[in-house]
């Protein structure tokens, strides 16, 4: 979300002071957003993103948020708690225009750009201007948009604590209102000392909105410290999962998983799926492995820089992909509508893990499916979940021999996926150097005149690694890339002429090559 320049303080409109108050008096259980006391225009923006009628968390937020009381909030995701909080912070700044008006604090850079887009959505009619300030993206660019004194800024804990030591003219001293979404996150990420950093920069007289999926001692402390008399509401139950949800396990041997993923995407071809993995590492393989057997899929992890963890997530959302692999940077608070199945490649280490990820699909009354991989290193992990969950979850149905009869085509998929992570990370594309791909969505497949992926084909790059098999089995050479069947010299680095190599063209030590086996010849 980039920082748009909109409308100016005066371009907010007013509204009645009382009338937030008078409608948090008189609140017993609404079935509209106006019996909230939302004020008209903010009514027909939330109309027109499509929110018909408030959802729990609203209703029981929304009035005490519009009296000017503080909140802790405690919902499952897809509980509806962004606009908990972000209508009340619009319907005051109806009656309060001010530049800096708001600050929300997200764990993850792209929680923080989905609220940022809520806001913009639901404040466009009223001239709301926001900034959103992240890690991964130009220090400058944000320096702009702070400079330019938006309404709300929406930042992660420590890219706003390097602008308020080092951005110029830059401060938290106009606040009206904090936001700390996914509080409990943001500690377990050990953001702590930053937040507290930053809390004790605000002003005292402020109102503070906390939003927690769990209540854990750090949480409680923050409380203590951040909030005033505050009133607490809790749509949650403890460790449950969504009751449209069909939750599976699947019992396999670790060397077959990925043949049994395979199986699974045809089995729900045309379908949205996330699959889960532990590692960035893991992700991106499986992604690769993915795409070389067909499947539209994408990748998703912490290492990957913003724009390409941005595109990635957009090329999902639109269906533009339809399988999304991803770490647990995706597990919780992003708004990914119209998951149909989750599927836990590797288990999760911690049960409440669990919970996030399966709550991705099943999201607002609508059906959904999770399928757990369980290998015979699994089992511990997977009855601890099976423990927390208070109840036994059905096997997938599938037949060993229909799945296995994949195994040759999905082997070969592994080994390319094996080669092309190898190139990424010689090459400095790979997640070791902390760049995915070349391309803005980190899907891989490059901008226009880029190298696609390794195909079994000839790839050849001059004093770049080769692809392919043609021309003959190269050994090793000096002055190019490192490849198989290269141009001349194959496989080797460089091998073009002379050289010591299998295939060499011009003298080289080799098999093969124009005169048979050559002895050592001179570099010529």
């Amino acid at each position: 979300m980039a920082a748009a320049a909109v409308a100016d303080v005066g371009a907010v409109s007013q509204a009645p002071a009382d009338a937030a108050n008078e409608a948090a008096e008189g609140f017993s259980g609404s079935s509209s957003f106006a019996e909230l006391g939302v004020d008209s225009a903010i009514c027909e923006a939330i109309a027109a993103v499509g929110w018909s009628a408030p959802s729990k968390i609203q209703e029981q937020a929304i009035p005490p948020g519009l009296a000017g009381k503080d909140l802790i909030g405690l919902a499952e995701t897809g509980s509806g708690k962004t606009g908990a909080f972000v209508i009340p912070i619009l319907q005051r700044l109806l009656q309060s225009p001010q530049r800096l008006y708001a600050l929300v604090l997200a764990p993850t850079r792209e929680l923080a750009y989905q609220i940022g887009e809520q806001f913009e959505a639901l404040g466009a009619s009223i001239g709301l201007k926001c900034a959103c300030v992240v890690g991964g993206i130009d220090m400058m660019q944000q320096q702009v948009a702070l400079a330019r004194k938006p309404h709300v800024v929406i930042a992660t804990p420590g890219r706003l604590v390097d602008h308020l030591e080092n951005t110029k003219g830059f401060s938290l001293r106009t606040i009206k209102f904090l936001v700390l979404d996914e509080a409990d996150r943001m500690l377990s990420m050990d953001f702590e000392e930053e937040i507290n950093q930053i809390v004790q920069l605000l002003p005292a007289e402020r109102n503070t909105y906390l939003f927690s999926a769990t209540m854990t001692s750090k949480v409680r402390k923050l409380q203590r410290a951040s909030l005033k008399d505050p009133v607490k509401v809790e749509i949650t139950h403890k460790f449950a999962t969504p009751e449209t949800l069909k939750q599976h396990y699947l019992f396999i041997p670790a060397k077959f998983k990925d043949c049994y993923l395979a199986y699974l995407l045809n089995e729900v071809a045309g379908q949205s799926v996330l699959i889960f993995a532990s590692t960035c590492n893991g992700t991106q393989k499986v992604t690769l492995m993915l795409r070389n057997l067909g499947f539209q899929a994408i990748c998703l992890h912490g290492q990957m820089p913003q724009p390409s963890r941005l595109g990635a997530l957009n090329k999902f959302k639109a269906k533009a992909r339809n399988v999304l692999v991803c770490t647990d940077v995706a597990s919780r608070g992003l708004d990914i509508p119209s998951v149909d199945v989750v599927i836990n490649y590797d288990i999760p280490t911690h049960g409440k893990d669990y919970i996030h990820r399966v709550g991705r699909t099943a999201r607002a009354g609508r059906a959904g499916v999770a399928i757990s991989f369980v290998t015979q290193y699994d089992v511990e992990l997977y009855q601890r979940i099976e423990h927390l969950l208070g109840a036994k979850l059905d096997a997938y149905p599938c037949e060993e021999e229909t799945v296995l009869v994949m195994s040759e085509r999905v082997n070969e998929a592994q080994r390319i996926a094996t080669i092309e992570m190898k190139e990424a990370a010689e090459n400095g594309t790979g997640i070791k150097r902390g760049r995915y791909s070349r391309d803005e969505d980190g899907d891989g497949d490059g901008e226009e005149g880029g190298e696609k992926r390794y195909k079994s084909a000839s790839r050849v790059q001059s004093g770049g690694r080769g692809g392919g098999r043609g021309g003959g089995r190269g050994g090793r050479g000096r002055g190019g890339g490192r490849g198989r069947g290269g141009s001349s010299g194959g496989r080797g680095r460089g091998g073009s002429s002379g050289g010591r190599g299998r295939g060499g063209s011009s003298g080289g030590r080799g098999r093969g090559g124009s005169s048979g086996r050559g002895g050592r010849g001179k570099r010529s």
